[in-house]
């Protein structure tokens, strides 16, 4: 390169860099075109005489992110950094908060915001900054679960996030898992439904923030205390890796277990699928499986989980480019 084009991209370098003029400015003061300055400004990185270095971060954490977007395509995505020593308590609550941070930048005036239930979601709950938004209405995807702290059900995310954001909510009042078809059918026809399950069906979601759990544990039920051992025999028989909304499914996402899914008050997978921004939160090896599958289905294009996470979903799918 000769010395007067490099001392000239080293200018323009020092002063867009160095003195934050914007390029319009340079263009006035150098009588450079401002396209030609953006152009040149670009050379002087690739030619190495601009080198930018993001102190006390591990910029890899980008790059893997970067590329777990454009494989999965996904609209956003935030991957926490593990540290060393870490409890499982301090990962939840740096997870919990990247969800906020997620969730915070996508909403918006005159939308409708759907939730499912679960630590995860009220940890984000937790940790979301208070908005003031016009005509924003906070709508739940499930009913809640029999036996559950009342800190995570859906009831009490739904309301929080409306007194944050200044908007309304609708509650439910039905347990997830019905014992029979017909009691789900009748949840779901009656009056009080209506407004819900046409919510649900005609899907009038511009966000919906849900949980992946991982393959339903007989010996660790947690929330799955509605399931009977018959159940959970017939999920492991239909080979089930996971569940959004207690909406099982295998694989390669295809819903199991029909009768369980008539059995079920929230919404449908493929309704799920529909919604402009579905923000899924999970972490842990356990759950892989279920993330990997949920990625590859599109039920949702925004994920927030760990790199360690991240990196054995990549293996799993046989891709090794960041171990």
């Amino acid at each position: 390169m000769r010395n007067e084009r490099k001392k000239l991209l080293a200018k323009l370098a020092y002063l867009y860099y160095i003195e934050e003029k914007s390029q319009a400015e340079i263009a006035a003061e150098t009588g450079i075109y401002r396209t030609t300055v953006s152009r040149m400004l670009a050379e002087a990185k690739k030619k190495g005489i601009v080198k930018i270095e993001i102190d006390n971060f591990d910029t890899r954490l980008f790059q893997l992110e970067k590329y777990v977007k454009e494989k999965y395509g996904l609209k956003g995505i935030d991957i926490v950094g593990n540290v060393l020593d870490e409890s499982t308590a301090e990962l939840e609550e740096r997870l919990g908060q990247s969800a906020a941070n997620l969730l915070r930048a996508l909403l918006d005036d005159h939308m409708n915001v759907g939730f499912s239930w679960g630590k995860s979601l009220s940890l984000l709950v937790e940790h979301l900054n208070p908005r003031h938004l016009k005509d924003i209405h906070f709508v739940p995807l499930a009913g809640g679960p029999s036996h559950i702290h009342a800190r995570y059900h859906v009831n009490t995310l739904i309301y929080n996030m409306a007194s944050k954001c200044h908007g309304d909510c609708n509650f439910i009042n039905a347990t997830i898992i019905q014992e029979k078809e017909n009691l789900a059918k009748g949840i779901l026809s009656s009056k009080y439904f209506e407004d819900l399950k046409k919510s649900w069906q005609d899907n009038t979601f511009n966000i919906a923030v849900v949980g992946i759990g991982g393959f339903a544990d007989e010996n660790n039920r947690q929330w799955l205390d509605m399931l009977t051992e018959r159940d959970f025999s017939i999920l492991k028989s239909e080979e089930e890796v996971g569940e959004i909304c207690c909406r099982f499914f295998d694989k390669n996402g295809e819903p199991v277990y029909e009768e369980l899914q008539e059995r079920t008050i929230a919404i449908s997978l493929s309704e799920l699928k529909k919604i402009p921004h579905a923000l899924g939160i999970a972490y842990g090896s356990a759950k892989a499986t279920a993330i990997l599958s949920v990625l590859r289905a599109g039920y949702i294009n925004h994920l927030v989980t760990d790199e360690e996470t991240i990196l054995k979903v990549l293996s799993l799918d046989g891709d090794n480019s960041f171990t």
